[in-house]
């Protein structure tokens, strides 16, 4: 579903381009951020020695107990679901 955002000025024309580059740095500073989330990622399963993904079905399932550590690698993998939607609706983004 397609929603529309408003946005009113007195010099259209100006603001267009504008709108369209923060757009578009926005999603590069996001696509940064999923680089460095995804290394981070890397380090701790390197470093546990299991996928994020076996240890997130783990860890939700109480199958490895509450550290620091996991803690960490958790949140890690919530924010990179968080980046990864917010680039998505960034890239899907026109300015009309």
């Amino acid at each position: 579903m397609s929603e529309r955002v408003t946005v009113t000025t007195e010099r259209p024309a100006l603001l267009r381009p504008l709108l369209g580059a923060a757009i578009q740095n926005e999603a590069k500073l996001v696509a940064h951020g999923i680089k460095r989330t995804r290394d981070r990622l890397a380090l701790f399963e390197k470093r546990f020695g299991i996928s994020s993904e076996e240890f997130e079905r783990r860890f939700d399932a109480g199958e490895i107990e509450e550290t620091l550590d996991y803690i960490e690698w958790s949140m890690e993998i919530r924010a990179l679901r968080l980046l990864q939607e917010q680039h998505q609706v960034l890239s899907e983004a026109r300015v009309d």
